[in-house]
């Protein structure tokens, strides 16, 4: 496949996956605040609503494999800062946060998508740890 080809496959099935993310989510009693938070530290695919608890998802969608695994450190540490930058945009310092990630595994046919809500996944990483 040559790399335009796969880059939109991957956006397709990326997008895809936080919709899926996003209402299953929602079927648990979350409320979506925002989808695709741009930083120039990166990006936070979903921020929701869990209670009092604001929540910054990360979703991994992929085909086969454990869509979970792509979560590394150094995606960590960029996710804690963008979500930082929200906090501190919004002056929400104060307020409970956490780190979910959503893992969702597309079967080869049309049917539905295995999904993994991983709660309180990982902790603020780097220097822009935060207060919980």
């Amino acid at each position: 496949m040559n790399p335009i080809t796969r880059a939109f496959w991957n956006r397709f099935l990326g997008d895809r996956g936080e919709r899926a993310a996003a209402r299953y989510l929602r079927g648990r009693g979350m409320r979506i605040l925002r989808r695709g938070y741009r930083t120039a530290n990166g990006e936070i695919d979903l921020i929701a609503r869990d209670g009092d608890t604001l929540v910054f998802v990360e979703v991994k969608a992929r085909r086969r494999g454990q869509p979970a695994e792509a979560v590394t450190l150094e995606k960590q540490r960029r996710l804690t800062l963008a979500a930082l930058h929200f906090l501190k945009r919004y002056n929400l310092l104060e307020v409970r946060s956490r780190f979910d990630v959503v893992a969702v595994l597309w079967p080869d046919d049309d049917a539905d998508p295995e999904i993994e809500h991983i709660r309180d996944a990982f902790d603020a990483q780097g220097r822009g740890q935060m207060f919980r």
